[in-house]
């Protein structure tokens, strides 16, 4: 996929900043970034931490990456990373379903970067968000299109104790109120299931997601419905709303929404030496069907979207590479692949 999509290169000296630059989407964005030609200022807890050598060995990084030691809880630090930057991507979060380590860490962190974005002048804030924020309400008609103005219930996440969607959506509602009484230019990214090629050494929590099923953990799969989308449409979304001119709010980025049973079918398909389990969890209520969603927006803005069945495929691929899921004996490295 071509990271230009004729959009105008960066003015030379454009610096940004990404906070949490180490993360999975994180670094797709650092690494789009630095193709493109901008100078990163990357956000990360221990800039000497060998966690973030895949970083540093990014085409560009030398000439244009500089880690930041920074915390989310420390203004001081934040204020240091983006005074000075042109933009800022806010994707650095807690992914957890303690409440402790989510609410006040997501909630609190994201205030002190749209505050220390309105200090410094940043000219545009993207903020990292979640579909979590948008589709959590019980009360939504079934057959109603969950678009951009779609908010999760916040007592509905505390009464389910979902403390990522309750934390993700205080999160995202605080950087709305914060921006408007501060008059920063604020863009939300909304991905669904985030899923492909790993860049970083550590297995995050969405690829688990996929591990699980791969390496005989999980016997059952779930009666449930996800979205899946692919981490370089994230990291290009993200780009794509910062040099858009005309882009604004909230944007819904996923390709398409897959039961659990269609993702285990479809690794099967492909990987079929793993310990895949076919036997759903619940076999008494009737199958969970996907709710309908609209992507238009960002669609409008020139994404295309890699198919589903592409993207599990790619983060099975990724994790065999990283040594992350042993290689079968009967794997098919030279064979062409036929992800239709």
């Amino acid at each position: 996929m071509p990271v230009d999509l004729s959009l105008p290169a960066p003015a030379c000296g454009t610096t940004v900043c990404v906070t949490g630059a180490g993360g999975f989407i994180a670094s797709w964005l650092v690494k789009l970034l630095l193709e493109k030609g901008y100078t990163v200022r990357g956000t990360v807890r221990n800039p000497a931490d060998v966690k973030n050598n895949h970083l540093r060995e990014l085409e560009g990084a030398d000439e244009r990456l500089i880690l930041c030691k920074a915390d989310l809880l420390d203004y001081e630090s934040l204020f240091q990373a983006i005074n000075g930057c042109d933009g800022v991507f806010h994707t650095a979060s807690p992914v957890t379903d303690d409440p402790e380590q989510m609410v006040e860490p997501a909630v609190k962190g994201t205030n002190n970067v749209i505050h220390a974005c309105a200090e410094a002048k940043v000219k545009r804030v993207v903020f990292t968000s979640s579909i979590g924020t948008v589709y959590m309400n019980p009360s939504r008609d079934p057959d109603a299109v969950v678009d951009d103005s779609c908010w999760s219930d916040l007592d509905f996440c505390k009464h389910t104790k979902n403390w990522y969607c309750y934390g993700k959506t205080v999160a995202e509602q605080t950087a709305w109120k914060v921006a408007k009484e501060k008059g920063v230019d604020l863009v939300v990214i909304n991905p669904m299931l985030v899923v492909g090629p790993l860049l970083q050494s550590t297995v995050n929590a969405s690829t688990v997601h996929i591990l699980k099923y791969l390496t005989g953990s999980a016997k059952t799969y779930a009666n449930s419905v996800q979205g899946y989308v692919h981490v370089k449409d994230v990291a290009l979304a993200h780009l794509l709303v910062y040099e858009a001119p005309s882009a604004s709010g909230r944007y819904i980025v996923a390709d398409s929404m897959l039961h659990r049973g269609e993702v285990v079918a479809i690794l099967a398909k492909f990987f079929p030496e793993y310990p895949i389990p076919l036997k759903c969890s619940d076999e008494v209520n009737p199958r969970k069907q996907p709710y309908k969603f609209t992507t238009q927006k960002i669609k409008e803005l020139g994404l295309e979207f890699t198919p589903v069945k592409q993207c599990l495929y790619d983060t099975v691929k990724s994790l065999q590479d990283k040594g992350i899921l042993p290689k079968p004996k009967m794997h098919h490295d030279d064979e062409p692949v036929n992800i239709k």
